[in-house]
């Protein structure tokens, strides 16, 4: 898996390309965790667009970074999910808790939208 990471308004935009099984899992939450340590980040924008199999090493790995963004009082939004992960979220019970965005144009302006109502 790629992982690549983008801060830009207060926001940590992470891309992902590949497979978010066991190993892919590890690749994301160490590239994650390490933008969080240094990215003074509210929230985050998973951009899905590129990812072709999620299981549930990737689900936790996302409820993980969840928990960190909503430490520092923010919202986290998935972006562009094919219709194969869009189910695993669904099954997974997730979907409540993360804003599920079509496009990562939609996502930012979500999140754009929340910060000015706080």
């Amino acid at each position: 898996m790629a992982v690549t990471v983008h801060f830009e308004k207060n926001t940590l935009l992470v891309r992902t390309d590949g497979d978010f099984d066991l190993v892919g899992a590890e690749e994301f939450r160490a590239e994650a965790d390490r933008a969080l340590d240094v990215f003074p980040a509210r929230h985050m924008i998973l951009d899905l667009t590129r990812l072709t199999f999620m299981d549930s090493s990737g689900l936790g790995v996302i409820l993980g970074r969840l928990r960190k963004i909503q430490a520092r009082r923010g919202t986290m939004a998935l972006a562009g999910a094919n219709p194969s992960v869009l189910r695993v979220l669904e099954l997974s019970g997730i979907m409540p808790l993360i804003d599920i965005c079509a496009s990562v144009d939609q996502a930012w302006a979500l999140l754009a939208r929340k910060e000015k109502e706080v």
